[in-house]
């Protein structure tokens, strides 16, 4: 595996694309947590002024809330880290290159399954530059370091890799990298938030049952904590952590599935 690794570090190494991408990213990471922190502390400053409780809203960027905010903010843009799948894996594609690795003597279950560790890889680095997101701000505020709520940093990386399973499935079933982008976005922005909807409204059922909805439902809404717990139900974390294993495990199955059985 630490082979085939290297060989896919190789192929990224001065692919000047993913790196754009990947730098426009993190920077992504930092900006909407940024522009959120000034927000938060725009509408704190009003309060004040008027002389509003402070805790209607609360202190999402202190400890030890800034574990669940950072990576709340950060899921919207998993759709970005996604692309920095969809890119490489659809070029395999169209120069041939899975072609060249399977001649080479690679297996069709080795190749996917490296793919597979990518995606896994880099849903980890993402869950740093989170953390590292997260300190940056909760370092700022007066309240002291804590790891409390540190376990939504897990339900993030969780989150990352479902997304980044979904854009490897996708890859893998359409091939053309602007038809998977365009499949991708759709879905993951629109789509499932629609069907969402429509269990909840139509058929009374949780929008959670859906797949990347699932996930998404590890990390809650942060802000007005107070409000919110009164009026949402809390998530059913057991329910959710079955449903995301079962989709994860589902994902990488029918990715390998199709691999396998693709004509190349």
């Amino acid at each position: 595996m630490l082979h085939l690794l290297k060989v896919e570090w190789l192929k990224l190494k001065n692919y000047r694309t993913f790196w754009i991408l990947a730098i426009l990213y993190i920077a992504s990471i930092y900006g909407i947590n940024y522009i959120t922190y000034l927000i938060q502390h725009e509408i704190l400053r009003e309060m004040k002024q008027e002389g509003v409780i402070k805790s209607i809203i609360g202190t999402p960027y202190s400890f030890p809330d800034v574990w669940q905010q950072s990576s709340y903010m950060t899921g919207f843009l998993l759709f970005l880290m996604g692309l920095g799948i969809i890119i490489p894996t659809t070029n395999e594609f169209s120069y041939k290159t899975h072609r060249q690795n399977i001649v080479d003597g690679w297996s069709r279950t080795q190749f996917i399954s490296v793919k597979l560790v990518m995606v896994a890889i880099i849903a980890f680095v993402t869950t740093l530059i989170v953390i590292l997101t997260a300190l940056s701000f909760g370092l700022q505020e007066e309240a002291p370091f804590s790891f409390d709520k540190f376990e939504y940093i897990g339900y993030f990386y969780l989150q990352a890799f479902s997304y980044g399973c979904v854009a490897l499935l996708m890859s893998i079933l359409i091939k053309r990298s602007g038809l998977v982008m365009a499949v991708y976005f759709a879905y993951a922005v629109i789509i499932e938030n629609v069907l969402g909807l429509y269990l909840i409204h139509k058929l009374k059922l949780h929008g959670e049952y859906l797949p990347l909805n699932a996930s998404d439902a590890l990390i809650p809404f942060p802000f007005f904590k107070r409000a919110t717990d009164a009026i949402l139900d809390k998530p059913n974390y057991p329910m959710l952590y079955l449903l995301v294993a079962v989709y994860i495990g589902l994902f990488i199955f029918f990715t390998m599935r199709k691999f396998q059985r693709s004509d190349l």
